[in-house]
């Protein structure tokens, strides 16, 4: 390449050259040697210039190029990239001779790998968002203080530990249900969509987060299927949807009651802190202490007024002040009951919750076996009728009149197509329509033989 270059140019070999003049020869190498290729990286420094420009950095893990896309080019691109985002360009490789850099000039931008994905998450946010499953007005309110709480997640997950530490720190008088599913792969949004059925028919706790640790977009997949979308609006109790790192966003996330940016965050939205709680009966305690050493003060000034006012006799005066004494202790005594019976009420709270879960447990066993007793009576009933059925069956059969034209015999039906019963209804020369078991024939009668027996035969029209 040096030697070409020089006996290209060679003013440059043989003397100094502006800075000016040696950008444009190496620009004039890179667009003469290079057309339009493609090229694939993420976006960095990203920036929209006021002219609608845009100016960003194409990188991998071990280098990276400057890239500008000028406005009539990005007005066809269809979507504004963002930091982080996989795309493919078309362009032209050259240098930006003012600052000497290596640059490409972008013809076209679309998303790489992930374009397909990333369609499909659009176009099932626009139908679900379109249908209303979305709306703001659907959402429910968390609980104040949940009972028991519902943890959707895998057992292998990073984020139930996170979740399960921050549960155990903030509310450990709350109930931990987790509910076990894959988070990942084939068939996993299926399974998180099952599980929360299963949450609702199980009506055990008062709230559910769906939990999971960040991911690529096909890690996260599972969280972006219509079937984990509709299984939230349609769980019994609200869910709060933590699910990757705050720039990750789902379908799930907008189906959710609550959005958290992380598992974490997702348990401190469901679960009051009891220190904050125990710190608001604080204040409160120290708010009535204010508010009565107030009034004890109030009161001791309109003694002391009283006392200046009535110089003599001082009885009155005295008995007023021991008076306000005895209010005064008569307050603290009331005050260190009621923070006493505040003490004893958050015990039998704890103790009722702990009498609650053996007796739900026993209630369980108890609809098992009820369920299990009623499946058997099912299945005895059904085999039964099933016999009925045959027994009649095998009835219908017998009285099938094509089971005897079966075993040979015919009927006789004359012009009219009415049956013949009796033979004195023919004489000689009728035309009769023979039917067999299978098929039919016509005959002439010969001569007929009526029977000696009296009476109209059955079914005779007389």
């Amino acid at each position: 390449m040096e030697s070409g270059f020089a006996d290209e140019n060679p003013a440059l070999a043989r003397e100094s050259i502006t800075v000016s003049l040696l950008n444009r020869a190496v620009a004039e190498v890179l667009t003469s040697n290079f057309r339009l290729v493609r090229v694939r990286g993420e976006i960095a420094n990203f920036s929209r210039a006021a002219s609608g420009h845009w100016y960003f950095t194409l990188k991998d893990d071990r280098a990276q190029v400057r890239c500008a896309m000028f406005r009539g080019r990005n007005l066809l691109a269809g979507f504004a990239p963002r930091e982080g985002d996989e795309v493919e360009v078309l362009a032209q490789v050259g240098l930006y001779e003012p600052r000497g850099e290596y640059q490409l000039t972008v013809e076209s931008l679309q998303r790489s790998g992930l374009g397909r994905l990333y369609e499909r998450f659009l176009q099932l946010r626009s139908r679900l968002q379109a249908e209303g499953l979305f709306d703001a007005e659907r959402k429910r309110p968390l609980p104040a203080f949940p009972r028991a709480i519902g943890i959707v997640t895998s057992l292998q997950a990073a984020a139930l530990r996170d979740v399960l530490t921050t549960l155990a720190r903030r509310s450990p008088q709350a109930e931990l249900i987790v509910y076990p599913v894959p988070v990942q792969g084939e068939g996993a949004g299926s399974r998180i969509g099952q599980m929360l059925e299963t949450v609702s028919r199980r009506a055990e706790v008062d709230v559910v987060l769906l939990v999971r640790g960040g991911g690529s977009i096909e890690d996260l997949w599972a969280f972006n299927e219509e079937a984990v979308a509709r299984a939230i609006r349609a769980c019994a109790v609200p869910v709060i949807v933590g699910v990757g790192h705050e720039s990750d966003v789902t379908i799930a996330d907008f189906a959710a009651d609550l959005r958290a940016p992380t598992p974490t965050a997702a348990a401190e939205l469901a679960a009051p802190e009891r220190e904050l709680l125990a710190q608001g009966v604080e204040e409160r305690v120290t708010q009535l202490h204010r508010i009565m050493r107030s009034r004890l003060q109030q009161v001791q000034q309109r003694l002391d007024y009283s006392q200046r006012a009535l110089a003599r006799p001082r009885a009155p005066v005295q008995a007023l002040a021991a008076r306000v004494h005895a209010l005064a202790m008569r307050a603290g005594h009331a005050l260190s009951r009621r923070v006493a019976g505040l003490h004893r009420r958050s015990d039998e709270l704890s103790a009722r919750a702990r009498r609650v879960v053996p007796r739900l447990e026993g209630r369980n066993h108890l609809l098992q076996r009820r369920a299990s007793a009623l499946a058997n009576g099912v299945r005895h009933l059904l085999q039964e009728r099933h016999k009925q059925l045959q027994t009649l069956g095998a009835r219908l059969q017998a009285l099938d009149p094509h089971a005897v034209l079966a075993r040979g015999y015919a009927l006789a039906a004359d012009a009219d197509g009415r049956v013949v019963t009796d033979a004195a209804r023919l004489a000689a020369g009728d035309l009769l329509q023979l039917r067999f078991a299978r098929g039919s024939a016509g005959a002439r009668v010969l001569h007929a033989e009526p029977s000696p027996e009296a009476g109209p035969p059955p079914g005779s029209a007389g």
